[in-house]
């Protein structure tokens, strides 16, 4: 290429090229993390004598500073764990309205519903009769939540279905939450998960939880 071509060139380029206005500080912050570097170079011997130590001191210097900010940029904008569950579990539960496929076993006798389970899944779900608290139990289903089969037992209280999910799980935090405009509650207890979610209010799913953690805590304590 001839200099009338570069020269021509440079001038599209200075014409045409799109700029943009760096960032406000950015100067400061590359005099910064630049003394850092060096100030780390300097602390290493003869690393004068290594031009090419202070350009990997400044690398560092700038690696970690953009890995720190990807770690914060994650937690801020990728969504945790929780809320991908309650997202599934309130997607599952609106399926199982619109699919009329609330059950796969429908009895309100926990004797029949529980032993159903049995080699379906590698657990025993917990199953109890909430009946003589407004909840009674209409029968349970299989159902799959973050890629894992559980337990999905089907209660009603009045006009509304309550779906509760279990699987195993280490003991962890309750949570309430809002998703879809359904109430969700979640806990733990005696090595399951439990999520309830319900058309109800946030209030009455409340007492639903309490009134089934109440009665799981009587039964692990019966002789």
């Amino acid at each position: 290429m001839s200099t009338h071509d570069d020269d021509a060139l440079s001038t599209l380029i200075r014409r045409e090229a799109t700029r943009h206005a760096r960032p406000a500080g950015l100067a400061e912050r590359i005099a910064i993390d630049v003394r850092a570097a060096e100030t780390l170079g300097a602390a290493t011997p003869h690393a004068r004598n290594r031009p090419w130590r202070r350009w990997f001191d400044v690398a560092l210097v700038f690696g970690t500073g953009a890995a720190t900010a990807w770690l914060v940029l994650a937690s801020i904008v990728l969504p945790g764990t929780t809320d991908r569950t309650g997202d599934e579990i309130a997607a599952s539960h609106v399926r199982s309205l619109m699919a009329t496929h609330l059950t796969d076993v429908s009895s309100s006798d926990r004797h029949t519903v529980k032993p159903w389970f049995a080699g379906k899944l590698v657990f025993s779900p917990p199953v109890h009769d909430l009946a003589s608290q407004g909840y009674a139990l209409s029968g349970g289903r299989l159902d799959v939540i973050d890629a894992r089969p559980v337990a999905a037992l089907v209660y009603r209280e009045r006009e509304h279905v309550i779906n509760l999910f279990v699987w195993p799980a280490p003991a962890g935090a309750p949570s309430a939450q809002t998703r879809q405009g359904y109430s969700l509650a979640g806990w733990t207890q005696a090595g399951m998960q439990f999520w309830a979610v319900s058309d109800a209010s946030p209030q009455d799913l409340q007492g639903f939880a309490q009134a089934l953690q109440a009665r799981i805590a009587a039964s692990a304590a019966a002789p």
